[in-house]
Order: C-alpha cells, then structure tokens, then sequence
C-alpha cells in the first residue's frame, strides 16, 4: 500500500510537469510562469519552498528538543514575520519594481536597479556558492524516513528524489513546480495535522503529553523543573536568535523572493498574503509543536550517537504502516518542493546573471532555456553527491548545513534587495559591504568557529547577526559613500508613481459619495 501510494504521487508530479511544457518555452516563462501565477498557487509555492525536511526532521527535531514546547515560537515568527509581514512589505513593490527592471532574479535586479554588471556576477556568485550546501542538506532528513519505512538504501532515496524533481522541473519550469507545489502544499497541511494528532494520542492526548513533559528534567541544560514545557523554554535567547534567522532570513532568500516577481495581480497579493500566513502558521507551527514533544521519547533516542536528525523519525516509528507512508509522502513532498525552487534559482542565476554576461553575450532566448535546463541537471547531480558525502563522513547535522547557508544568502541580500525597494539613497558599495561581510562571516564560521565568542560559533546566531548587521551596514555606508547615478535612481522609482485605475470599493478617490 506504501509502495502504490509513491507511485500513483510520482506519477502525478511527473503529468503535471509535461502538461506545463507550454509554459516553458521562453525565459519569462521557464523561470516566472510568465508572471501570471494565481494567489492559491503563489502562496502554496512560496510556503512549500520555505518548510522541507530540513524544517520537519532537521529544525523541528533538534530545536524541540532544546527547547521544547517554547519551540513553537519559531513556527509563529515563521508564519508572522517569514510570511505574512514578508509579502505586506515585499511583496507589491518586489512585483512593480522587477518588472519595470525586467528582472527575473535577484542579481539581475541589483544589476538594473544599480547599472553594475559587477553587483550582478557577485550576487550570482554568492547564490552559486551557497545554494549548493543548502540544496545538499534537503536529502538527509529525508533518508532517514525513507530507511525507516521501506528499509531502502539512503542512494537509492536520493537517486529517486533528485531524477523525479529534475524530470518535472525541466520540462514545465516554474509553472510545473507552482502547480506541483500547490498538491505538496496540500498533503503536508493534511500531513502535519494527522501526524500530531496520532503522536500526541500515543500519549494520552495533548494535556496528559504536556503534563508529562513538565516531568522532564536535565540538569545540563536548566535546572529549573517543568521548563520545557514553559512558556519560552531553558534558553530564550537562543530561541531567539533561531526564530530571526528562521524568519527574516526569508526576506533575503532568491529563491523566496522571486516567487514575488511572478504574482498576477493586485487581488493575488492580498489572497496569498492570507494564504501563505495560515500554510506557515499550521506547516511550520505545526512541525516545531511536534518537535516540542522530542524529550518524551528521550528512552527511544540516543542523540549523542545518532544526532538531532533521528528524533523526528524515532517519534514517527510507532505510527501505523498507513500514517508512516503519508509521513514519507508529507516530507518528500516538502523536499522535493523546495529543492524545485532552489534549482530554478541557481540555474536562471547562473545561466542569465553570469554565463550570459560573461560567457556567451549573444544567447538567444531558447538557448537560455536549454542552458537553464541542462544546468538543473547539474545542480541536482553535485547536490546529490554532497549529501552522499555528507552522510557517510557525518559533517555535519542538516541544521547547522542550511544554518550556514541561510545566514549568508540572507544576510547577504536581505537589507540591500529590501533598501532598494524603498530608498533612492542605497549605494552600490554599500551593497557590496553587506555582501561580502555576510558571506566572509559565515565562511568563517566554518572554518574558524572555535575562534568565535561562544554564542556565535552556532550558524544559526551567526547568521542572524549577518541579517541584523546588514540592515545598519547598508544605511550607514550609504551614508558615507558617493550619491548614486539620480537619472538611474529616478527611473527605478518611476513605476511606483505610474497611475492605474481601481474601483470604487477599493478607493473612494477625491470626488466623494453621490
């Protein structure tokens, strides 16, 4: 029964990425949808690439466990700050103002609204870069999952969800992966609630769980009796940090942000700002509640020997054949959709912003396509390989591998992409300094983490430090550094003040009711 539901799901994703091949035959349309994407699959595409395995098994498992049940907080930031005040403050001017520039991604956005090719081929460089360990880091929690419910060999889960992704994101782009995104959407919400209604009744039901895990106590995290099952758990400030980055780290991601550049419409924005909140608030609030409960399985679990990553699996051991087989189907579908969005943002990044520019300055439209496509290709296949490596030689945990990356894509473009949608004075050299303090941050943070004060060697803090130092370097370097070009200024702006009808129910205007 698992094995048939896998497939009737496999073979679903892979229609649907052949009926949208007709979307997909120019740039406009491969990488936007042709900027015609409806508010239910705008808001499902953004929500699913935001939460993956990563969230459910790799964040939810290791984040409950050391905070427990005040790691919900993380799931709220995520659905208030991640999604709803992102698409109020980024999401109409992001629309406006990229199609204006005719830009279809991030760097290609700083290299319009700033006229410096150089910004744009850093800016790819840094996605290129970092989107690599990021897109490595989706496969891990998914083969734990996989290897507890079919017992089948980690390659074989990473051959089969890198070859299914490639196949529907290569032929119907990103209109195949919104529609694709949408049924994802779908089975992790119905997923996530299923799934915390059967762990908390083996249990004895919510109350009697929470009661239990006011029991819980370990004296090398607090000693205060019943805090994980307090308010904001043994360590709030740390809580804090991991729900900063978790959530304004969303603000600076390319393969976030451009899920703004393909809205349809003004009614699009204000349903999907809607839309997207509850998905994160049940998706997100809903796996870091579950993750809470970690530390009641604490006599299942040996986290010293098999890492954060195998709490989540441990708890979802018990459940029957059927609510294991929907567990896989929620995460695959939460990984699968995220790495979707990522491999369309490195390979239009890298085939647009950097091989168009430097390389082949003549390419026409179709070989754009072509080379995005082929890129995919590569991009899955180098990611696969990482994640391999990663697991056999146990590098890393998935946290502290999408931690790094976060923190530099983030940090990198959150204030200078939110700036330029707001303020005439932004730089370019102060772009430049959010960009290169951000990534030599973080690649610090790898190599010399036992250097660093105690609080920043986690990612996770010294990624959201990145993000918040990076919204005063931008001001302030802005500040102190030449004005830039007024006529290039001027005619970014312009399409704020391009007027446009709306009806009366939108508007009363100046001439008053009748």
């Amino acid at each position: 029964m698992k094995l048939l539901l896998l497939i009737i799901y496999f073979a679903v994703l892979i229609a649907i990425g052949l009926y949208c091949r007709k979307h997909a035959t120019d740039v406009n349309g491969f990488v936007l949808g042709g900027r015609s994407v409806g508010p239910w699959l705008t808001a499902f595409a953004y929500g699913t690439s935001y939460f993956s395995a990563v969230v459910f098994v790799g964040y939810a498992g290791q984040f409950g466990w050391k905070y427990g049940i005040a790691a919900t907080w993380a799931g709220i930031g995520n659905a208030v700050i991640g999604s709803l005040l992102a698409w109020v403050v980024l999401g109409r001017r992001t629309r406006i103002m990229t199609q204006h520039l005719d830009s279809a991604t991030m760097p290609q956005f700083f290299g319009e609204r700033f006229g410096s090719g150089s910004l744009k081929i850093g800016a790819s460089a840094i996605i290129f870069i970092f989107l690599i360990p990021y897109t490595a880091s989706l496969y891990n929690g998914l083969s734990r999952l996989f290897g507890m419910a079919f017992d089948i060999d980690y390659s074989i889960c990473i051959l089969l969800m890198a070859v299914l992704t490639a196949i529907y994101v290569i032929a119907g782009g990103y209109m195949a992966t919104a529609v694709n995104d949408f049924i994802q959407g779908i089975i992790m919400l119905v997923g996530i609630v299923t799934v915390i209604a059967a762990v908390l009744k083996g249990k004895g039901g919510f109350m009697a769980a929470l009661d239990n895990l006011a029991r819980v106590t370990d004296e090398s995290v607090a000693s205060t009796p019943g805090v994980f099952a307090s308010f904001f758990g043994p360590d709030p400030l740390n809580l804090l940090f991991v729900v900063l980055l978790t959530s304004l780290g969303t603000w600076g991601l390319p393969q976030m942000v451009q899920k703004f550049y393909a809205i349809k419409n003004e009614e699009s924005i204000k349903k999907g700002t809607i839309i997207s909140t509850l998905f994160a608030l049940v998706v997100a609030g809903g796996s870091y509640f579950l993750g809470g409960f970690g530390r009641l399985f604490s006599g299942q679990i040996d986290v010293a020997a098999n890492g954060f990553d195998s709490i989540i699996p441990t708890m979802l051991s018990g459940l029957s054949p059927m609510l294991i087989a929907l567990v896989v189907i929620l995460v695959l579908s939460a990984s699968m959709s995220t790495l979707s969005s990522l491999v369309i943002a490195s390979s239009s990044t890298l085939t647009i912003d950097f091989l168009k520019v430097l390389v082949f300055k003549k390419m026409e439209e179709k070989k754009q396509v072509l080379t995005m496509r082929i890129l995919i290709v590569v991009f899955i296949a180098i990611s696969s390989i990482l994640a391999l490596i990663q697991y056999k030689s146990s590098v890393t945990f998935i946290a502290q591998l999408m931690g790094v990356s976060w923190g530099a894509l983030a940090g990198s473009f959150l204030a200078p992409f939110l700036y330029s949608l707001y303020s005439k004075r932004v730089t370019k050299a102060s772009c430049w300094a959010c960009f290169l303090f951000s990534s030599l941050l973080m690649i610090a943070n790898i190599f010399l983490r036992p250097s660093f004060p105690s609080i920043l060697q986690s990612p996770i803090n010294c990624g959201a430090v990145a993000m918040l130092a990076g919204l005063v370097i931008v001001p302030v370097v802005s500040l102190f550094t030449p004005r830039p070009n007024q006529k290039l200024v001027d005619n970014a702006f312009a399409c704020y003040e391009r007027k446009t009808e709306v009806s009366q129910k939108t508007s009363l205007g100046n001439s008053g009711m009748k």
